[in-house]
């Protein structure tokens, strides 16, 4: 039996942000468990060229909306980017979620060899088909900025291990 484009990304990117908006809560008991003001992880990063935490979770939720939208032949919501508190980047997963759920596997499913183009960068595009498109760049950038804003809390102190990184895996 082979998978289909949309169990390959629909209920992937929605449980990758399900287990991000984990992150962001276990973040606010953190905070308020040491008496800080979450604010101050908004733009922490780990490395001076690195993306802030804050940029890594708007990304993470562009990848996926846009990812699949391009996919599945529609308009993806425009957010305003500019969320500046946990509670801010919990709605956006939570926006992110909600689009998701309104594309239906008819709508995604057979766009393997549809040409997907869209933005590298500020000034250029690349074509890639749907199947390369979604195994070679849309998933592996959902993980990879999911994954950074993890890094970025764990390094901070939260208490995140690996079972919060796989917290909303589908059980057997």
């Amino acid at each position: 039996m082979s998978i289909s484009m949309y169990s390959a990304s629909v209920p992937v990117f929605q449980t990758m942000l399900g287990n991000l908006s984990h992150f962001l809560d276990k973040t606010q008991a953190y905070a308020e468990a040491k008496k800080f003001d979450p604010a101050v992880l908004m733009q922490y990063r780990l490395a001076p060229d690195m993306l802030p935490f804050s940029r890594q979770i708007l990304i993470a939720c562009d990848g996926a909306k846009m990812g699949v939208a391009r996919l599945a032949g529609v308009e993806a919501p425009k957010f305003e980017d500019t969320e500046s508190t946990l509670a801010e980047l919990k709605e956006r997963i939570a926006k992110t979620l909600a689009f998701l759920a309104t594309l239906s596997a008819e709508q995604v499913n057979g766009s393997e060899a549809k040409d997907i183009t869209f933005p590298v960068g500020r000034e250029n595009t690349r074509t890639m088909q749907g199947e390369a498109y979604l195994k070679h760049w849309v998933t592996p950038n959902v993980y990879f900025h999911v994954s950074m804003a993890y890094a970025i809390l764990r390094h901070n102190g939260v208490d995140l291990g690996k079972m919060d990184y796989l917290v909303g895996a589908p059980k057997a």
